[in-house]
C-alpha cells in the first residue's frame, strides 16, 4: 500500500466512526453506540484551527498533489498527522522545507539522545505556557522510552537538563541578556557538562519550540481530538446536527462567520488595502529619488525599537500557567513584559557585526552537520516566499512588505541593520498589526481571536498564515544570533 493512502485513510479515519454510529440522516441507527454502552468523544473546536473555517484547510489540502506526498511522508514519520502541519498546507514550500527541519532535529543522529530532544522540545513550549506542543511531546517522549518520572516536573529531571532551564528562560523572553557565562556555566558544569554540539543542537531546539509556540497560539491551533482539551463526551446542543457531521468536525458554521474584530464595513477594509498599496508606492518613489543620511537612519530605527517596547493589546492579561505545563519550567513570573514596561534598554544588536550568513550558519554547520542548510534553508523560503498578490490584487511585489514585517520584529530584539530605513515601518505596519506581531513574537499565550481578525482584515487567511511564518522564522534567526553569538564568544 501507497503511503498516501496510509495518510489519506488517518486523515478521514473519523468516516469509519460515523459509519459505525449512524444517524436517522444518513439511514441509519443512532442506538448502536447505546446498546454498545460506548461513549463516543465528539471534537471541540471546528478543525485544525480555531480562527480560519476548516473548509477552507481541507479545500486546499485536498486539491493540491504535492500536499498529498507531504502528508504521506508526515505520517509514515510521526505516525500522526498533526493541525500545525494541515494549517501549513497553504503553503507546501515552506510545509515540506519545516518537515525536513524538524524531522532531522528529533529523528536523525545528533548529539542527543531522542527523549532528550522531546524534553527540550517540551521545556521550551511550556515556557510560552502552549499545552499543545507539551502535550504532543510528552506522549512522543514516553514513545521514545523518557522516563515518566521526568514528566512529574523539572527538578525530576537529570540535573543537565535543570541547568538548561536558565538559558531557557533568557531565550524565551530576553535573548538579548544571554552572555558567554551562561555558555560557559553549561560546559563547565563538571559531570552535568554539555559538549558544544550538544549545546548548539538543544539551542537549535529551543528556537525552533519557542517559535513554534508563536505559530500554533498566532494560527489558533485546536487540540487533536485525543489530546486534552480537543474532545468532549457531551452531547451536541443543536438539535439539527448529524452524526455523521459531528465526528467528522464539520460543526455549524454561524459561529466561524461572526466578525469578532467589530462590525468593520467590506468597504472600509477595501480602502485599507488600496491605502497600503498606495503607500507601498510611495515609499518605492521616495527610495528611488534620495536615500536618507547614517545618521538619519540610526535616528530613526532607536525610534522604531524605543516605541516598540510599548506596543501592547488594551485586553492585555496576566495569564498563569496552568500546573501541568509550568511544572516543566522555573520562575514562572520571568517575562517580555516585565521588562519592556520598567523602561529599560534594549542593547543594539548590529547584523554588519554578527550576522546569521556570515557567522551562524557555519557555527551550526560545523558542530551540528547538515543542520545549518536545514535552518538556511527554511529562513530563506519563508523570507522570499510570495504569490506577487494582496488581498484581491494580483501582480504586486510585496518584497517591501515582507522585509518591514522582518526587520520590525528583529527591531524589537534590538538587532539592526545598517541598510534599511526604519521609517519604512510605520508607514506600512498600522498599529492593530504590530500589535499582533508583538504578541505573537513575545507573549503568544496572549493572541486572542479578534486580534487575529482585526489585523489585514480583507486578506484571505492563507496571507495571515505567511505572515506567521514570516513571524516564527524572523524570531527563531533573532534568538539564535544572540545565542550563537555567545558561544562564538566563549569560544575566541
Amino acid at each position: 500500500m501507497r503511503l498516501a493512502t496510509a495518510a489519506n485513510e488517518a486523515y478521514t479515519a473519523s468516516l469509519a466512526v460515523s459509519e459505525l454510529l449512524g444517524c436517522k440522516q444518513c439511514g441509519g441507527s443512532r442506538g448502536q453506540d447505546e446498546e454498545l454502552g460506548i461513549r463516543i468523544p465528539r471534537p471541540l473546536g471546528h478543525g485544525p484551527s480555531r480562527f480560519i473555517p476548516e473548509k477552507e484547510i481541507l479545500q486546499v489540502g485536498s486539491e493540491d498533489a504535492q500536499m498529498h506526498t507531504l502528508f504521506a511522508d508526515s505520517f509514515a514519520a510521526l505516525g500522526r498527522l498533526d493541525n500545525i502541519t494541515l494549517v501549513m498546507v497553504f503553503h507546501p514550500q515552506y510545509l515540506e522545507s519545516f518537515l525536513k527541519t524538524q524531522h532531522y532535529l528529533l529523528q536523525m543522529d545528533g548529539p542527543l539522545p531522542l527523549h532528550y530532544r522531546h524534553y527540550i522540545g517540551i521545556m521550551a513550549a511550556a515556557r510560552h505556557q502552549c499545552s499543545y506542543l507539551v502535550n504532543l511531546h510528552v506522549n512522543d517522549f514516553l514513545h521514545v522510552g523518557g522516563d515518566p518520572k521526568w514528566l512529574n516536573g523539572l527538578e525530576n529531571a537529570p540535573q543537565k537538563l535543570q541547568n538548561l532551564g536558565e538559558l531557557n528562560k533568557v531565550l524565551a523572553h530576553r535573548p538579548w541578556l544571554i552572555t558567554k557565562e551562561h555558555i560557559e556555566g553549561l560546559l563547565k558544569a563538571e559531570e552535568h557538562s554539555w559538549s558544544l554540539a550538544e549545546l548548539v543542537h538543544a539551542v537549535v531546539l529551543l528556537t525552533h519550540y519557542h517559535s513554534l509556540a508563536s505559530f500554533t497560539f498566532g494560527c489558533g491551533i485546536s487540540p487533536e481530538i485525543h489530546c486534552d482539551g480537543g474532545h468532549t463526551f457531551r452531547p451536541p446542543s443543536v438539535s439539527n446536527y448529524c452524526i455523521c457531521d459531528i465526528t467528522n468536525g464539520n460543526h455549524s458554521v454561524d459561529e466561524m462567520q461572526v466578525n469578532s474584530a467589530g462590525n468593520v464595513s467590506v468597504s472600509d477594509s477595501f480602502f485599507e488595502v488600496e491605502a497600503l498599496m498606495e503607500k507601498m508606492k510611495q515609499l518605492q518613489e521616495c527610495r528611488d529619488e534620495e536615500e536618507a543620511s547614517q545618521e538619519e537612519m540610526t535616528s530613526r530605527f532607536e525610534i522604531e525599537k524605543r516605541e516598540s517596547m510599548f506596543v501592547f493589546s488594551s485586553d492585555d492579561e496576566e495569564v498563569t500557567p496552568a500546573r501541568d505545563v509550568s511544572r516543566h519550567f522555573e520562575d514562572t513570573s520571568y517575562g517580555y513584559k516585565d521588562f519592556s514596561r520598567h523602561g529599560m534598554h534594549v542593547p543594539t544588536f548590529r547584523v554588519q557585526d554578527y550576522c546569521w550568513e556570515d557567522h551562524g550558519y557555519s557555527l551550526v554547520n560545523r558542530l551540528y552537520p547538515d543542520v545549518g542548510q536545514l535552518i538556511d534553508e527554511k529562513f530563506h523560503i519563508a523570507y522570499n516566499l510570495t504569490y506577487n498578490t494582496m488581498a484581491m490584487h494580483k501582480d504586486v511585489d510585496t518584497s517591501m512588505l515582507r522585509r518591514a514585517i522582518w526587520n520590525y520584529i528583529h527591531c524589537m530584539f534590538g538587532i539592526r541593520y545598517d541598510d534599511y530605513d526604519y521609517g519604512e515601518i510605520n508607514q506600512l505596519l498600522d498599529r492593530s498589526f504590530k500589535v499582533y506581531i508583538k504578541t505573537i513574537v513575545c507573549t503568544p499565550e496572549k493572541v486572542t481571536k479578534r486580534m487575529y481578525d482585526s489585523f489585514w482584515r480583507q486578506f484571505k487567511h492563507s496571507e495571515k498564515v505567511h505572515v506567521n511564518l514570516l513571524l516564527i522564522e524572523a524570531r527563531m534567526q533573532a534568538e539564535l544570533l544572540y545565542a550563537l553569538r555567545a558561544i562564538t564568544r566563549y569560544m575566541t
